[in-house]
């Protein structure tokens, strides 16, 4: 029988656990609070289907045959107008490459910009189709934790002035994955000053910045720099489709040209249709009515889900509580076995993802898991909550 040889730098990488844990919400019977998906009721289903229609009468071959690796130009044009309608995202001196969803920015920023055994620092927890990424590529991952609600300043000036340096940091700054926990604007500055300071990159990942859907909104850190330290990744997934794998990678021209470089190494373009559909959307609707009506949808069901985990979990159960996003992070007492409650969960048919799967090191103790409010309706989040809540009680 033939042993298959692997690369080292594929050893550190698992199998996602929230891919293997949904394995098991094929199950109709399961609850699933353990992805990440937008709302089926969000999806705009008939404008896709018109616009998608006039293009393949009109002008077929346009999306049947190879584009640019840039990407549609169309396409670029419209981005550049809708990220930059709040601030700007994309300045003098910089550029925007289309790629196939927003996790294959962070490939990109590993690939280009670090080397075997380069470190690549974190939020601790963070999100885990990234730190796959940067796992995947040889990268070491360096968590920061939170302390008090926020991103500890002193831990992540400790971690940049390690040597060999630090490549880039990695940071989610609105209604994190997998916390739902929002970086002040004060941090912000700070992150920005601490790169300036050490010459340090940051990957800036605002998939949920739209989804607010409380309080006012927090500028990027990319729309506050002013010297090339910041590469953002726009993605368009949560507010019109993640099955069209479009994103938008923001950076300064030198950066942006390597990442294009390593793009043609790896799909030559992204799906055509895709960018074509998106162009002709943000184009011809009214975007901000279109993200008003999801904020309202976000809105109801993740008060809904704090509202039944108040009346039901065990009161020395702590919890985030989102203003924007998709996700609540869950912190059991240190008494109860995390993983423990996990199985349990599932065994009873509620599924979460645990809480070690977000962290630099999964090894590291883990009290807490992750529920998304998005992708349930409201009558499975009820039963579900219920359940989990009672397996508070029972556990503690």
């Amino acid at each position: 029988m033939m042993e298959y040889q692997f690369t080292k730098r594929m050893a550190n990488v698992k199998a996602s656990a929230i891919r293997e844990i949904l394995k098991a919400t094929s199950n109709p019977e399961m609850i699933s609070f353990a992805g990440g998906n937008p709302a089926a009721e969000a999806f705009p289903v008939k404008e896709i289907e018109k616009i998608s229609a006039e293009i393949l009468h009109n002008d077929p071959i346009s999306v049947l045959q190879y584009g640019i690796t840039e990407g549609d130009q169309g396409l670029i044009k419209a981005a550049t107008q809708f990220f930059n309608r709040n601030e700007l995202a994309l300045k003098d001196g910089d550029k925007m490459l289309i790629t196939s969803g927003s996790q294959q920015i962070m490939e990109f920023a590993a690939k280009c910009l670090c080397n075997e055994g380069d470190v690549v620092i974190c939020e601790n927890p963070s999100f885990l189709g990234a730190l796959n990424a940067f796992k995947s590529l040889g990268a070491i991952l360096q968590g920061v934790e939170y302390k008090d609600g926020q991103l500890d300043l002193v831990a992540l000036e400790e971690s940049l002035k390690m040597q060999p340096k630090p490549k880039f940091m990695y940071f989610i700054p609105n209604y994190q994955n997998p916390t739902g926990m929002t970086m002040s604007l004060e941090i912000r500055k700070k992150v920005l000053e601490l790169a300036k300071k050490y010459e340090v990159l940051i990957l800036e990942d605002n998939p949920y910045g739209d989804l607010r859907f409380e309080g006012e909104a927090i500028p990027s850190i990319k729309s506050l720099d002013q010297d090339g330290l910041v590469i953002y990744a726009a993605s368009l997934s949560k507010i019109i489709a993640p099955g069209m794998r479009v994103a938008c990678c923001i950076g300064p021209q030198e950066v942006v040209n390597k990442f294009t470089v390593a793009k043609q190494a790896s799909d030559v373009h992204s799906n055509l249709w895709a960018q074509k559909v998106m162009a002709q959307y943000l184009t011809q609707y009214d975007m901000d009515q279109h993200i008003a009506s999801i904020q309202k949808i976000y809105k109801a069901k993740c008060y809904l889900m704090l509202e039944e985990m108040k009346k039901y979990f065990h009161p020395a159960v702590q919890y985030t509580k989102p203003t924007g996003g998709m996700f609540i992070w869950v912190t059991l007492p240190k008494h109860i076995d995390m993983q423990l409650f996990v199985k349990k969960a599932l065994e009873q048919k509620v599924a979460v993802v645990p809480g070690n799967a977000f962290l630099d090191d999964d090894n590291k103790e883990c009290h807490s898991f992750r529920m998304n409010f998005s992708t349930p309706t409201d009558e499975k989040i009820k039963e579900g909550v219920k359940i989990l809540g009672q397996l508070t009680h029972n556990m503690y």
